[in-house]
């Protein structure tokens, strides 16, 4: 095969495995020789489409419940799944070999590939392995991201993050080789369960804060947290960062190249969304949206198109939180409001921050006898419930004032009456006013009262200070 024999039909063919080993083989050798069907592959692998269903796959949590547990009894999913890249199995429990692994069941799957179940006979223990496609094995990007998500969370060693036993490579196919996580997403748990407690959400938060804090330390964005990529593990309060499929190096120098975006839409940061440069502080915008999606059921920022979404997170304030969930502790959405901050300097300096602060809140929330909160939180609760506390004693003394006023201005109906009123048939007079003495309009006019006046003054201004959120900023203590 030739330049002039190109046939960019073959390049569709071959991404979308519809040739056999023998025209493969021929359009591979084509590939060696010529640069434009190669420009072409590329430009192709890049299409947004596929890039689509790469994001599917490398961003899937689909770690947790195995979709069916032998080859007896394949589930749906192990029925559409093509997966003759496994290697036969002496085993008739089995659906095949792949590496060291015998193949139980598929866990998930995605445009990319797919996630299996394995069990290693040497370990006595079960792994997921994360394998992807054959249809993009071929593909230099996607090859490059595959093993990026496995150096990046290779690199972070802590309880709060998924770990990453090892990646290789079979029949030509790479694959990462990850624990097996028994439990749910978290996503899973939201849309099961809609809001979660106080305690629920901030227990989640700060294991969450705290795995971040140790990626940040290693030097790594995550740039996709969301509630489908925290794993809770099942019958234990841990909680599991995983898929780290986007993570950069902090001074990587697609984090800093203008009109690069990459991320879920409802869980981007600000500067994420415009594709500017970001740090640390990105992924504090993303925790603070999972913390508002666990304590009202859904994102902060909602809209018909992932473009809508991302014009409200750079241009629109979230709806308050108390709003949705009056339940929701004061003190706790002013957390998350300031972990919303549009401009990454009024939001907290790091991660570690986060779950000091978390954590002290955490305290009080399960020992509040013995645990106070954090003094900057619990001098604006106190700030807000004196100001609550003075707009209704406020309200109460205009009310009273007002109903006093008008027992003082009701006639009194039996100034007239007869002394003695023995005689229930007397009929008594009333002389009508005199020309000499007419009632004027003037005595039946309102008269202003000063004092209440100034009530009403003071009403409005607490009334409005309730209203108004506080303005936070950099310097903020809080």
């Amino acid at each position: 095969m030739s330049t002039s024999t190109c046939n960019p039909k073959l390049i569709d063919d071959f991404l979308a495995d519809r040739l056999d080993d023998a025209a493969q083989r021929l359009l591979e050798r084509h590939l060696d020789e010529c640069d434009q069907c190669c420009e072409r592959l590329n430009d192709r692998t890049a299409d947004p489409v596929l890039w689509h269903d790469t994001r599917a796959f490398l961003s899937s949590t689909e770690i947790v419940p195995t979709l069916c547990n032998d080859a007896k009894h394949p589930t749906h999913a192990s029925e559409i799944v093509r997966l003759d890249f496994l290697n036969p199995t002496d085993d008739p429990h089995m659906l095949g070999r792949f590496g060291g692994y015998e193949i139980s069941g598929v866990i998930g799957c995605g445009g990319m590939g797919i996630v299996l179940k394995g069990f290693d006979a040497a370990l006595n223990r079960y792994s997921a392995i994360k394998v992807l496609s054959p249809h993009y094995a071929s593909s230099g990007a996607a090859r490059q991201r595959f093993a990026r998500e496995a150096q990046a969370a290779a690199a972070v060693v802590h309880d709060n993050v998924i770990g990453i036993h090892g990646v290789s490579e079979c029949n030509g196919l790479p694959y990462l080789e990850m624990p097996y996580v028994k439990g749910e997403s978290l996503q899973k748990r939201i849309d099961r369960e809609g809001s979660l407690t106080t305690a629920e959400t901030l227990r989640i938060a700060l294991q969450t804060a705290k795995g971040l804090a140790a990626a940040h330390d290693q030097g790594l964005v995550h740039r996709d947290i969301k509630p489908a990529n925290i794993l809770l593990p099942e019958n234990v309060e841990r909680v599991l960062i995983t898929d780290f499929g986007l993570a950069r190096a902090a001074d990587d120098a697609s984090l800093t190249r203008s009109g690069v975006i990459a991320g879920t839409p409802q869980y981007m940061s600000p500067e994420q969304a415009r594709g500017e440069g970001i740090d640390h502080r990105s992924d504090l915008f993303s925790l603070g949206s999972v913390m508002y999606t666990m304590t009202t059921g859904h994102p902060p920022f909602r809209a018909e198109t992932p473009y809508g979404i991302l014009r409200r997170i750079t241009d629109d304030a979230h709806r308050p939180i108390r709003d949705l969930n009056p339940d929701v502790p004061g003190w706790l959405s002013h957390v998350i409001d300031r972990l919303l901050a549009k401009h990454p300097s009024q939001r907290f300096t790091s991660a570690d921050e986060v779950a000091s602060l978390l954590e002290d809140c955490l305290a009080h929330v399960q020992h509040p006898a013995t645990a106070a909160l954090p003094a900057s939180l619990k001098a604006r609760e106190e700030a807000r419930l004196l100001k609550k506390t003075g707009l209704m004693t406020a309200a109460f003394l205009l009310f009273a004032s007002v109903i006093s006023f008008a027992i003082f201005l009701q006639p009194d109906e039996q100034t007239d009456m007869a002394a003695d009123p023995a005689d229930p048939t007397e009929v008594v007079e009333v002389p009508s006013p005199t020309p000499e003495a007419p009632v004027s309009d003037s005595e039946l006019e309102w008269q202003p009262d000063p004092q209440l006046d100034e009530l009403e003054r003071t009403l409005n201004e607490l009334n409005q200070d309730i209203q108004e959120p506080p303005q936070l900023n950099a310097e903020s203590p809080f």
